[in-house]
């Protein structure tokens, strides 16, 4: 048995006396997939109140570690926030002035979001980059397995969640972290604009309108393929280097 299956198995004997899970909302884009999972293992107790966070509408986003080792938010907010694939809080939670932590990927990874909310289909790359949210520990008396004592929720560049074993994570970053795509056309209008103020994100965007001319679904042309690419990387680096967003619109409720 792998250590990710194990991690699952001893969720699912914690939870057989549960009732029946609830049904998880439906992506409105259509572009995302819930996959349907016991939960990885037993959630943490702690929790905190959100800070109140600047930008329009005084919006309650945590900006300080309610949980720490790793610092984390509250675990009642990020269950909410798991809870569907939100793309503005993909870049927003990422910013350098947010506290965080990050780990990356030690091996390709399938999406596996084990809360029961919506998480982006397909895999995480090798040397992925993510942001720890949410700590879950073996249920103490269940069975144990070497490396599977603890389980990670994570954040995606894409706003996706994803649960992650302790094995499958590392706190070393490579010499060059790797990003789940961002679909521009997802983004907050207010995020997008805050992010136009760049010379060269403004440049890109200009030239994916003008290649996209529209195609937001099915097969689209080479060239708006490639200048979607290039604004995903583009918003990554300006992030990174310190970039400011504001506080997305579609928040957890």
């Amino acid at each position: 048995m792998s250590i990710r299956n194990a991690v699952y198995f001893s969720a699912l004997l914690m939870c057989l006396g549960c009732g029946g899970n609830a049904k998880p909302a439906e992506s409105a884009s259509g572009d995302h997939t819930t996959k349907p999972s016991a939960d990885a293992a037993q959630a943490e107790p702690g929790d905190g109140d959100a800070e109140q966070a600047g930008g329009e509408g005084e919006a309650m986003v945590p900006v300080e570690c309610a949980l720490k080792d790793p610092c984390r938010p509250p675990a009642s907010w990020v269950d909410k926030l798991c809870h569907k694939v939100r793309p503005g809080f993909g870049v927003y939670l990422f910013q350098k002035s947010l506290p965080w932590e990050k780990r990356y990927l030690t091996r390709k990874t399938e999406a596996v979001n084990a809360s029961g909310g919506q998480t982006s289909e397909g895999w995480l790359a090798f040397d992925e980059e993510v942001l720890i949210l949410k700590m879950r520990k073996a249920p103490p008396g269940g069975m144990q397995v070497s490396g599977a004592s603890e389980s990670y929720d994570a954040r995606r560049w894409d706003g996706s969640c994803v649960t992650l074993s302790g094995e499958e994570v590392t706190t070393t970053a490579p010499p060059a972290p790797k990003a789940a795509f961002i679909t521009w056309r997802f983004l907050d209008d207010g995020v997008q604009e805050a992010l136009k103020q760049d010379e060269k994100i403004r440049e890109v965007y200009r030239e994916r309108s003008k290649e996209c001319k529209g195609q937001n679904q099915g097969e689209v042309s080479k060239g708006c393929e490639k200048a979607d690419k290039q604004l995903s990387a583009l918003v990554v680096e300006w992030v990174r280097r310190g970039g400011k967003v504001p506080t997305p619109t579609n928040l957890p409720e």
